[in-house]
Formats: C-alpha cells, structure tokens, sequence
C-alpha cells in the first residue's frame, strides 16, 4: 500500500495495524495545517468524515444548531435542503451529522466509488461554504410565531427543529442526569454547559453568534479529515484540495479544550428532575458519584483506567457492579455507570437508580467501601485477566452492524486527534495490552489504581437527582411567562415582521427547488444481483460461514419455541435474561459471569417470533442462546453453552428478584429514546399475532408487565411461583430439536465444526410439540401516558407479508410518502425532530410515525393529508426512483462477516430464501407510480386504521376528541 500523497499535503508516518488487518496512514495540508487520516483496507464500503473541533461557552446549543442549518444549502448547491435530498439520490450505506461535547462531524459511506465522489462533493460544500440562511437558522434552531401564523393578538410560542430535539432530549432521565453530572465534573470548561442545548437557553442564541461561530470553527486549520477502504488517499486528497481546500489561508485560532481546574475537597449536591407520570416518587430517586480522571490523550493511562472500571464493572460478579446490583439502597445500577473516554478528561461514573434521598450518604459510603476494600486486597488474578480478555475481544472484533466498520474505527480515534493526541495508537492496543499483561501479574498494580485513580482523588462529586412533579409544570409556566414578556414589548411592527416571517418561512418551505444541480446515482448505477453469503457447509443440524472474524469465533444454538400458555409467553423475554444471568450446576451466578467473562465476549439468550414469508396470521418461533470469544477458547465456549442449557439454576430467587427490577429500570430508561419504535409497535399490535408478540415483549405491553412482575416479586411467595414457571418454561425448552450455527475463520471452520457438534445431544423433533398462535384482527386506538415533554405518534395499517406481489409497492411507498411530504410537514413545519412511513414485511403492516413531536392532532392529519397528496398531486418520475434507491440502499447495506452470516442464517430459518429476497428486491426496481396509488387505496384506509401516541398525562387529558383509550405506562 503506498503512501502517496498529493503535493498539497505532506506524508507524516504510517503503520500497519496486522489486528485490524489495514494501514494507518497520516498526512496534511501544507498551507492550512488540516489533518488527514486515511485508514487504507481491502473493503470496498469507503467511509469519509470531517470533524471540526467546536468548544461552545454556553448552553445555547450553538454547535448543534449550526450542525443542522449548515446542511441546509451551500454555495455550489444553493437547494433548500441537499442533506436530505442526497439521502434520496444516493446508495449509500450511512449519512449524518453528529454534534459532541467539544467536536461536529459530518460522516458518510458507500460502496459505489461514483456515490462516494458525488457524496464527498455536496458534503465539502455543506461544511467549508455553507449559506447559512436566517430562515434555515430559524427553522432548524428556534423562533417565535404566533400560535395562530397569522393572528398577532394570538399567544407566542417557540419553535425550532433543535428546540423541540432538545425538549425530547432532555425528558430523558439519563440524559438529564448526565448533563448534571458534567456541570459539577467539569466546573470551568466546555463540558460543563450542555453541547446539544438546554432549551431554557437555546432562545438566547442570535443569528450573528450562529455565524461568529462559523467562521471562527468550520475551518480547515480546525477541521481533520479521516477516510476509510480501497480508494487511495492522493484521490481523496485531490478532491479535498480542488473542491475546498485551496480557497482557505491557515487560522491562527487555535481551538482546544484546556485542563479543568481540580476540586481540592470532594463536591455534594443534589438537584430534581422533571417527572410528569402520575403516582408515587418513592423509589425514583438517582444517586451517583463520579471522578475525574487523566487525558484521553495518554493511551497508557486510558488503557488503565478502561481496565480498572472493567475490573469493578464488568460483569455481577465484579466487586462495585455485586455491590450496585444487590443494594437494598436502590432498585439498579445506575445507567450511567462506567468510563467515559469521548472527553479530552476522562470521567469515571457510578450509582443507584430507584433510590430514596436519605439514603445518598449510605450509597457514597458503600461505593467507597468497595474502593477500600479493592485498594486494600485486590482482586483476584483470574477476574483481572478476565477483565483484560474482554479489553482484547473489544479490540479484536470486527464490528459493522450498527455502523459500517470504518466508521466505527474512525470514531475510535477521534476523541484523541481533536486532542492533538496520537489517533494511530489508539488503534492497535496491541502493545499496551501486552505491556498491561505483564502489569497485572503484580498484585499491587490493581491496588494502586483504586487507590490512585478513585480513592485518594479529591475531584469527586456526589449526585442526587430527585424527582419533582411540578417541575415541569413550573419549566412551561417559565416559557409562557418569558414569551408573554417578549409579546408585550412588541410594537405594531414587531408583530408584522413575526407574521411576514412565519410566512416567509412556509413559502421557503413550500418552495420547488431545482434538484438537478445536485449530483446523484440512478437505476444504472444499482448492482445488478444482491450480495449474499452462501454457507460454507449445511446439514440437518450445522450451518457454518467461513467468515473473516480476525481470530474470533461466533456459536448460536438455535431451538423452535415450544407451545407455551398466554403466561409462559409474556414470560419468554424474562426467561431468556436469566438463562445466562444465573448459575450453572455447582456454580453459583457470581462464580458462573466469572467463568463466562474468562471464556468469551459475551452469552445471551433471546427469542424472537415471525410470521412465515407469506401469511402474517402463520407465526414461528426461536430461542436462541449465543455466545462469541476468541478460538483459543472455543472448546471451553462450548462447554459452557451446554452447561448453560442443561444445568442453570432457577433456584437463584434473590438473583431473578435483582435480574427483573434491573430490566424494569433499563426498559424504562428506554421509553424517550425510542419512543417512536414503541407507540408503532402499539399501533400495530392488533394486526397479527406477530406483532401482538412484538408489543408484549419488547413494546409498550412489555413494560407494563414488566412493572407488574417486579412489584408482585417483592412478595416472597410470588417470587416462588415465577421460579417455578421460569423452570416450567425450561424443560419445554429442552424438549426442541437443536439447531447449530458456526461463524469462524476459514482455517479454524472444520476443528470448530467438530467440537461444536458434540452439543446438540439426541434430542428429536417426533415427539415435540411446536409453538402456535390464533390469528388477530383487531384495530387499537390508544393514548399511553408517561414522563415525556414530546410526543410520539404512530397510525398503523395491516397490509401484506413478504412475498405477496404488493409488498415490494408498500415499501417503497413508505419513502415515496416521506420524501415527498411528511419531511416537510412534520419535521420542517410541524417542528417534530423526524418522522416518516414505512411497510414492516415481517409483520405484514404499513406505519406512519413522528419522533420528539410537539404536535398530535396536527401530525395525525399530516399522516392523512399524505395519502391525499398522493392521490391529486402530479408525480415526476424522479421522485419514484429516489424513493427505490433508498429501499435498494438498506437491502444491499453491509454489515460485520460474522453479522452478515449470521442475518442471513436467521433470514432462511424463517423461510426468507436467498430466491424470495431477490424477488422482492426485483419487485422494488418494477415498482411503478400508479402502483404506490393503487396500494394505497387498497390497503391505506380509514376502517382499518389504528392509533397510538406516547405523551403525558397533561396533553393526554386534551385529546377526549380523538376518543383514545387512556393507558398509564
């Protein structure tokens, strides 16, 4: 691999990194000084990313705002809106933007080489040039309008895109908690103020400050490029230097972080947080204690401090994390608990959730106990070695299936190149592992980290965060009161210009732009065939992938559900969490998640339910338990899956009491973040017996009877009965005929097969009774109340499986609807932060959404208003293919090798062949526009339509019109 660069740019070093099987290579911009770091690989999935490093001063969310409104239109593409626009025209497999505490970046990746060069070209534009228009500034970060546009005698209101993220953002107890935290962590820099916005602040925030800060941080001397797969370096740089970089003269701002000033005694303070559900606060109090520590810059010191919280943290069997999870003080470890290295000073985090406020002396003085005791006797070697073993799986493992690979290994090196750190060190660890290695064979080094790192540093702050339950209420009486201010001071003038704006920006909105100066892809350009992965070697009972895993292996044991009760069901999701969470045999469960954490990266258990490829009202199901490590300890692996199944012990009531209230408090947690995935599922829930499962394990239901199992656990006797169920549900497990599945290196795949074979015991499928369900019809209109400041809105249609001939049409419907009209009247206009529409295969159901919306009754009219738009409007045919490109883009996105093989062993267990998705993938390039109508008519209509918003309980009361059936959460 040669490291030629362009003459614009300098060559600093390179180093080949043989674990991740690639070069690092580094470079830069001889006249600006911009950094260049180009991961050079085999992999044809090319990853770009320019990060500038942004330090804001304030909670105005000035980074955050300009993220949004830079890709709002540029020099060379003055269009409303090209971010969005180039998601539609293009293959590729990731676009976004992030904004962190103290860098913006700007990623993308693809696997068509036109695409990548089209991409690179709006994003250069977007970032160096951008127009930064007021409108743009107004629509994606706040303003104020009447509440009736055109009415000035009407009240004021705020509204913004970024605004209304933020509200959602921060209804989100852990987030709420960890921006607290950083405030008193971080007294004096930039970590102390909120990067993404407090929306108490963000009306602060003035179009000029928006541009100062642009000009002084979208820079070349402040921005490092990075690049990822086969295109050389000297093409990207070519690009770089024609297309920006030759217009800029080197900054002298030197943007960075300075060091935090040090506490000198340990801080206490205690602060609320909204709760708007109804009932009782008992139990909802969080207290967590937090530490700063050393530079993310220091590789060494990093690598030390990963090891220790890994030591303490990782598993129930580690000294801290035993202590949390078997607290009677709280309910859980709180979610925050671990290390922090994304800031240029580490930060060390741990607590309770469900807590009281008395009890946060008690709960500082137990984790300072566990310090002692830690920095006193140690820790035996074996838990430390695991702790070092899982270090080395998370160095090893090729990931890939949330983010594509390259992404994520540019990300791990980010954090210290806007540190003007060493980006290449971080990775390949090799060489610190090794030096870590030999360090932990002293019995004192771990000793001396607990005294060093936590117990003997002063820079300590005690958290308390307790629930209010008029926050809320006083925060909006807050905004009426600041908005009624503003109202008054208004001249005659001023209410004209707040009118004219309003119009303005609904115009620009409505505006028809010429896309044709954009670059895209079309029809020509998608690979004919879809990639898939064939099996290396299939019989009745093992599927192997030769896969390259660098050195891991991947092993699913694979059972059919059996028939189970309405109970055993809702059960399943229980029962699968302590499958692999309690002991083994002789072994209780702390000396069981020693054994697994010596053994492999990670065991789990999990069951999943589909309906057949052509009919929803036909379900199956499977458990499946799972585990990865490396090869070395493969046999070991095995063995411990066997145990797994055949001897855990459900005789462990304490331990199942601990696993249920800490997957009530994680289920919980999660409502705000995903809360547009739940109230779909509820929506949904009554189209078949699929989605029924979908809501009542992982959905809405879900945690509902989650709630319910906890608090009747408390009772001893109730805590017996579960026991005894959960052993019920077990020995109709055992029962299944087993299925195996292998994912390994070529090399390794044929002295894997035979170990892993000896497991699947002689167990046959005559005698088993199979798992069924009766169909369900039914339509759902639900309201479901919670602690939220947004909302979440959801209607839902039932449709048609896979292989129907119309489903290919739904599909691509959903981003047809989306592209077309919902982006602009939900999130544009409605200000809601996302929303679309989309056809759910597996379930045979059409969805529409909204995400962190302030709006209900307007959006569900949205939702409607987009079939009407589709109807009467004139569609050019451009729009149909950009919506194809989209669906085309997520069936060939990649994932990880072991990722891969494993979606596709799963997607044919399920009867979803390798035939049948090419099929549908050819179904999609067929699709016409008279086909979205036709679908739409026949299956998008009123009398089969279903609700489900998510909000609280105050907004919920103002919906009586909308007749929904009121559920508390």
């Amino acid at each position: 691999m040669s490291q030629q660069s362009h003459p614009a740019f300098e060559f600093i070093r390179s180093e080949p990194v043989e674990s991740l099987n690639l070069t690092v290579e580094e470079y830069r911009h001889i006249k600006t000084g911009a950094q260049h770091i180009h991961l050079s690989s085999d992999k044809k999935e090319n990853v770009f990313l320019v990060a500038l490093r942004t330090v804001p001063k304030d909670s105005t969310g000035v980074a955050h705002i300009l993220e949004h409104t830079a890709l709002c239109g540029s020099e060379k593409y003055p269009v409303r809106d090209p971010f969005f626009m180039m998601i539609r025209r293009s293959l590729n497999t990731f676009m976004n933007a992030f904004t962190s505490s103290d860098w913006t970046a700007y990623p993308f990746a693809s696997q068509n080489k036109k695409d990548f060069n089209n991409l690179l070209d709006v994003y250069l534009d977007a970032v160096f040039f951008s127009r930064l228009d007021e409108l743009d500034f107004a629509q994606e970060g706040h303003r104020v309008e009447f509440e009736e546009p055109t009415n000035p005698e009407s009240p004021l209101v705020y509204k913004g895109v970024v605004f209304n993220e933020m509200k959602g953002a921060m209804s989100s107890v852990p987030s709420t908690l960890w921006q607290a935290m950083c405030k008193y962590l971080y007294p004096t820099t930039t970590y102390h103020y909120n990067s993404g916005g407090e929306p108490e602040c963000i009306p602060d925030l003035t179009y000029q400050q928006l541009r100062d800060f642009y000009k002084t941080h979208y820079h070349p001397s402040n921005a490092i490029f990075m690049t990822f797969g086969d295109i050389p370096a000297v093409e990207h740089q070519q690009k770089f230097e024609d297309q920006a970089l030759n217009r800029f003269e080197k900054l002298d701002e030197y943007i960075s972080v300075p060091d935090e000033k040090r506490y000198l005694s340990p801080v206490r303070v205690e602060e609320a947080y909204a709760l708007t559900e109804e009932g009782s606060t008992d139990n909802k109090t969080h207290i967590v204690m937090g530490w700063l520590l050393g530079k993310a810059t220091d590789l060494e010191a990093s690598m030390k401090a990963h090891l220790l919280c890994s030591v303490l943290l990782d598993n129930s069997a580690s000294p801290l994390q035993k202590a949390l999870e078997t607290s009677e003080l709280g309910t859980a470890p709180s979610p925050l608990c671990g290390l922090d290295d994304s800031q240029y000073e580490l930060c060390f985090v741990c607590g309770l959730e469900g807590s009281e406020v008395e009890n946060a002396d008690a709960v500082e003085q137990m984790i300072l106990d566990v310090m002692k005791d830690v920095s006193e006797n140690g820790v035996p070697y074996d838990q430390v070695s695991a702790s070092l073993h899982q270090l080395e799986l998370q160095q090893r493992e090729i990931g890939g299936d949330s983010y594509p690979y390259g992404l994520q290994l540019i990300l791990t090196s980010l954090t210290s190149a806007t540190h003007r750190g060493d980006p290449i060190a971080l990775l390949n660890l090799d060489p610190v592992l090794n030096k870590l290695r030999d360090n932990i064979k002293d019995p004192e080094f771990i000793k001396g980290l607990a005294r060093d790192l936590l117990l003997e540093n002063r820079h300590r702050v005690r958290l308390t965060m307790r629930p209010d339950q008029q926050l809320a209420e006083l925060k909006d009486a807050a905004e009426a009161t600041r908005l009624a201010a503003i109202k008054n001071e208004l001249s005659d003038e001023d209410k004209q210009r707040i009118v004219e704006r309003a119009a303005a920006l609904t115009a620009r909105q409505q505006q028809k732009d010429d896309e044709s100066i954009l670059p895209k892809v079309g029809r020509e350009d998608i690979p004919h065939e879809m990639a898939y992965i064939a099996a290396t070697e299939k019989n009745d009972l093992q599927t192997s992938y030769a896969a390259g895993t660098n050195g891991l292996v991947y092993q699913q044991i694979i059972m059919p559900l059996p028939n189970l009760s309405d109970d055993e069901l809702d059960l399943l999701p229980v029962y699968a969490n302590c499958l692999t969470e309690l002991g083994c045999g002789e072994l209780d469960y702390l000396q069981n998640q020693m054994r697994q954490s010596q053994l492999c990266g990670a065991i789990n258990a999990y069951a999943t339910a589909r309906s057949t490829p052509d009919n929803v009202q036909q379900l199956s199901g499977y458990l499946t338990l799972s585990a990865k490590g490396l090869g070395s300890n493969q046999q070991a692996m095995t063995e411990l899956m066997h145990d797994t199944l055949n001897n855990v012990r459900f005789d462990e009531l304490s331990r199942i009491r601990e696993l249920v209230s800490q997957s009530r408090a994680r289920r919980e947690m999660g409502v705000t973040g995903s809360g547009h995935q739940l109230a779909m599922t509820a929506a949904a829930s009554g189209v078949g017996p699929g989605a029924l499962l979908a809501h009542r394990w992982g959905g809405l239901k879900g945690i509902q009877l989650i709630k319910q199992l906890d608090n009747a656990i408390k009772d001893k006797a109730e805590l017996e009965k579960l026991s005894e169920k959960l052993k019920g549900i077990h020995q109709k497990v055992l029962a299944a005929p087993r299925k195996l599945l292998l994912v390994a290196d070529e090399d390794k795949l044929a002295d894997y097969q035979q170990s892993f074979a000896k497991i699947a015991g002689s167990n046959s499928a005559d005698s088993f009774d199979n798992f069924s369900r009766l169909p369900v019809n039914e339509k759902r209109h639900q309201c479901w109340t919670t602690s939220t400041q947004v909302n979440f809105c959801a209607k839902a249609y039932p449709t048609v499986p896979m292989d129907h001939p119309d489903s290919a049409a739904l599909t691509v419907l959903g981003g047809f609807l989306r592209n077309g009209y919902l982006h602009r009247t939900i999130r544009e206009q409605g200000g809601a932060y996302g929303g679309g529409a989309g056809q759910d295969n597996h379930i045979g159901a059409f969805r529409f959404f909204s995400y962190r919306d302030p709006r209900i009754e307007g959006t569900l009219a949205d939702f409607d208003a987009a079939l009407e738009w589709l109807h009467t409007e004139a569609h050019e045919e451009s729009r149909l293919e950009e919506a194809v490109l989209g669906v085309i883009s997520s069936i060939d996105k990649p994932g990880s090798p072991a990722g891969e093989a494993k979606q596709t062993y799963h997607a044919e267990l399920y009867g979803r062949t390798r035939e049948k998705r090419e099929k549908f993938r050819n179904r999609v390039l067929e699709v016409t526009i008279d086909d979205l109508k036709r679908v739409a008519k026949t299956y998008l209509t009123e009398d089969k339509a279903s609700i489900a918003i998510i909000t609280n309980p105050d907004k919920a009361a103002k919906l009586d019109e909308l007749k929904l059936e009121r559920i508390a959460l």
